[in-house]
């Protein structure tokens, strides 16, 4: 269980990372800003930021999550597997699954069902992320190419680094769009008001490129599909949510407070997770110099949702 810690703010208190280093000597400051980076600092319950000053006598509330095994261990857990060899394998990840073990996900994550199911993975990750060149977040389902050896982790990340590598996602969106095809360019960083958010700024981001291109409409919501020039953190869901067209089913994205309509509003408020998926994945395989591409059709909540609301999703092949 996490330790739940708090402190009370006195007179001329440093800024907050500084100052709960002093408070808890045992957290080391990158550990604190750590902290505070995945909101688990709170003042009344609302996270705070590393330069905040707090006021004199405010109660500072710091979650301390459980120390992470120091070797993840391998599990049974259900994941398709599109293609595997000697030196990699390409998989579809369930949405709600994390891709690697970290704070409050000590098991049951990409790594752990890897660890069962493949022969040996590279070690460049370390031990905590085994064969991981590229990452999804947890409520985005869809393919991911994982490394078996050293050799082939450093070829594909360099595809990754120069945007060699095809990436293609269907979101579903509330609002139809105006046009049906486009291009969002942006500075992508961390929100300064809500450090769980990415958000777009004028300067200090990194680079992000997404083409869309509308693929269905009905009433109040499409059906769009992405391509990646670049692979930023929240990419898609930013470049979308900033547009005014959020993902349904996105809770952090989605503050404009999008309504369905009537019939589906039931199916769309129970929905856990963005209504994302990477459906292609496409790459020069290391170990053969041959283009290879891999599809996987969307889960079967977002085609239950894309056929209540009448929107035809392409096939994939």
């Amino acid at each position: 269980m996490p330790e739940l810690r708090s402190w009370v703010a006195t007179h001329g208190a440093d800024r907050m990372d500084r100052a709960l280093v002093a408070a808890f000597p045992d957290l080391s400051r990158a550990r604190v800003q750590a902290l505070i980076a995945e909101g688990r600092v709170q003042i009344e319950g609302e996270p705070v930021k590393s330069s905040d000053r707090p006021r004199f006598g405010v109660t500072v509330t710091v979650e301390v999550p459980d120390a992470l095994p120091a070797v993840p261990i391998a599990q049974d857990l259900p994941l398709p597997i599109l293609y595997q060899d000697e030196d990699l394998l390409v998989v579809v990840k369930p949405a709600g699954m994390v891709v690697h073990p970290a704070p409050g996900h000590h098991d049951g994550t990409l790594v752990n069902a890897l660890l069962h199911h493949a022969t040996g993975l590279s070690g460049i990750g370390g031990v905590a992320r085994p064969g991981i060149v590229h990452r999804l977040d947890v409520g985005t389902s869809g393919v991911m190419v994982v490394a078996k050896h050293d050799t082939v982790h450093r070829a594909l990340t360099e595809q990754f680094t120069v945007h060699s590598v095809e990436r293609r996602y269907f979101a579903v969106v509330h609002r139809v769009p105006l046009v049906d095809r486009g291009t969002f360019r942006s500075e992508l960083a961390r929100d300064p008001d809500d450090r769980l958010r990415i958000a777009s700024v004028e300067r200090g981001g990194r680079r992000a490129v997404t083409h869309w291109e509308m693929k269905a409409k009905a009433d109040r919501i499409a059906l769009v599909e992405c391509r990646l020039e670049t692979g930023r953190t929240h990419q898609v869901r930013v470049h979308l949510s900033e547009a005014g067209h959020p993902i349904v089913g996105d809770r952090t994205y989605n503050r404009r407070n999008c309504i369905p309509t009537a019939n589906l509003r039931e199916r769309v408020e129970a929905l856990d997770h963005p209504m994302l998926h990477a459906w292609l994945l496409a790459f020069d395989h290391p170990g053969t110099g041959e283009r290879v591409r891999f599809v996987a059709p969307p889960p079967e909540d977002f085609i239950a949702l894309c056929e209540a609301a009448g929107l035809v999703i392409p096939t994939v092949v």
